[in-house]
């Protein structure tokens, strides 16, 4: 049952970032942009914590590449919601 919801999980961020991907590329507002990748960076998030709960439970912790990716994600956002702002 875990490794429904994480693949849920991912393939509700990718929806996401597809949607906002989209929008973007009609409307080119940068923060569109930054939000699509903030989504790029949690879908990769996601991924890896189903490899890392399911695929590979005890043979390697990916627990610092998932942290360095959800701080990379949120971090990007962060940005275009700093130096982008109206």
């Amino acid at each position: 049952m875990k490794s429904a919801v994480y693949l849920l999980c991912f393939a509700a961020s990718l929806l996401c970032m597809v949607l906002l991907a989209r929008s973007w590329w009609r409307s080119r507002s940068r923060l569109l942009l930054w939000s699509t990748l903030c989504f790029v960076g949690l879908a990769i998030n996601n991924l890896l914590l189903f490899v890392d709960v399911v695929v590979l439970p005890t043979q390697v912790d990916l627990l610092p590449f998932r942290q360095l990716t959800a701080l990379a994600a949120i971090g990007v956002l962060l940005y275009g919601f700093i130096w982008d702002a109206d």
